[in-house]
């Protein structure tokens, strides 16, 4: 399995934001040093539970500051971007990082209708935009004359500059928050990012996946592979024993989730506005709030004895949150380093004794 980290850092003010972009640049070369195969890098945007808020422009700059990991977007929010604006500009990441990007993409957010707003796009058309914009920036990479008139775009270029360093385009990969979305790219053949999901929704969902391979005719080796380049996300915290682990992660986690509802909750009081309908008092939050399902954390044993049934389903890659909500740097550097050191070891031992 290959082993990830999301920097997705939470910023509680604006006096905050210089801070823990810093210590996000920081967590970004230790994740490089310890030899983990990713960074990914999420897209949020005027509430801070993203930072640093724009992963094109983050991942310019995490280019420089590393050398081995390659760094992904997980996901940048297409409704949002200009196609040829963000083909030049994932074109010139490429060739800075000689190749190290990946370019994960998603329609937009499905909860935060402010998103949408601040860029004066209606929410409605995120999945057209989305689908007409990466149609646009695969063409763009081509390097030939482009004449584009589409429902979202015009556009008229004799030939993008820079080229992309990997040919013939980088790397991209799509994110599937439904079953629907992700049996949508599994007819295409594709690859997929799964975004938290319980165990049991995890494992049905590759085993669906892979069936679906196989019904466009693909053999057993194809259908490994392909499973292989899939990613899982989960927020992961390790600590030297099970119960500093819960003490830490357990309370940072609940105030993370909290916070990535209040602007949307206030949005609501204001407005009346929301992508979806707001839950019912005392409904269970989703399975990407619950701790049971979202959160893995306790001891190096305990986090690879969690771990063994997503390596289980044949996914190739885990997309791991490390840095939860207000947790500090200096937890966060020690987790991480701790998962290196003695995780990997033990699910790379799973691994082989299952082989």
């Amino acid at each position: 399995m290959k082993y990830s980290n999301f920097l997705f850092p939470d910023s509680a003010t604006p006096a905050d934001d210089g801070r823990v972009i810093d210590e996000t640049l920081q967590e970004a070369r230790l994740t490089d040093q310890l030899g983990f195969d990713t960074i990914w890098l999420a897209e949020h945007h005027f509430d801070g539970i993203c930072a640093y808020v724009d992963p094109v422009s983050f991942a310019a700059a995490l280019a420089t500051a590393t050398s081995r990991a390659r760094i992904g977007f997980a996901v940048a929010q297409m409704a949002l971007h200009h196609p040829v604006r963000m083909a030049e500009q994932v074109a010139l990441i490429d060739q800075i990082s000689k190749g190290r990007l990946i370019v994960g993409l998603g329609r937009g957010t499905a909860y935060n209708i402010y998103d949408y707003q601040g860029f004066g796009i209606d929410h409605t058309e995120a999945q057209a935009r989305f689908e007409e914009a990466e149609a646009i920036m695969r063409q763009a990479w081509t390097g030939e004359p482009m004449d584009h008139k589409g429902r979202f775009f015009t556009v008229k270029l004799p030939a993008l500059r820079p080229a992309p360093y990997t040919k013939p385009h980088p790397y991209v990969i799509r994110a599937a928050a439904t079953e629907h979305g992700m049996l949508d790219i599994a007819r295409r053949g594709d690859p997929f990012m799964m975004n938290v999901q319980s165990n049991a929704t995890t494992a049905q969902r590759m085993a669906l996946y892979k069936q679906a391979l196989r019904d466009l005719g693909m053999d057993e080796a194809t259908v490994a592979a392909k499973a292989g380049a899939c990613w899982v996300w989960r927020n992961v915290f390790v600590a030297e024993t099970d119960a500093e682990a819960e003490r830490v992660a357990v309370p940072a986690f609940i105030t993370m989730h909290e916070r990535r509802v209040e602007m949307r909750n206030l949005v609501y009081r204001e407005q009346g506005a929301s992508i979806l309908p707001m839950p019912p008092a005392g409904a269970a939050p989703p399975p990407h709030a619950q701790v049971e399902h979202a959160l893995v954390c306790g001891s190096p044993a305990t986090v690879a004895e969690k771990l063994a049934p997503i390596a289980a389903t044949g996914v190739g890659g885990l997309i791991m949150q490390f840095r939860l909500g207000p947790m500090s740097y200096e937890q966060t550097a020690a987790s991480l380093t701790l998962f290196r050191d003695k995780v990997i070891p033990a699910l790379e031992a799973r691994q082989q004794a299952a082989a």
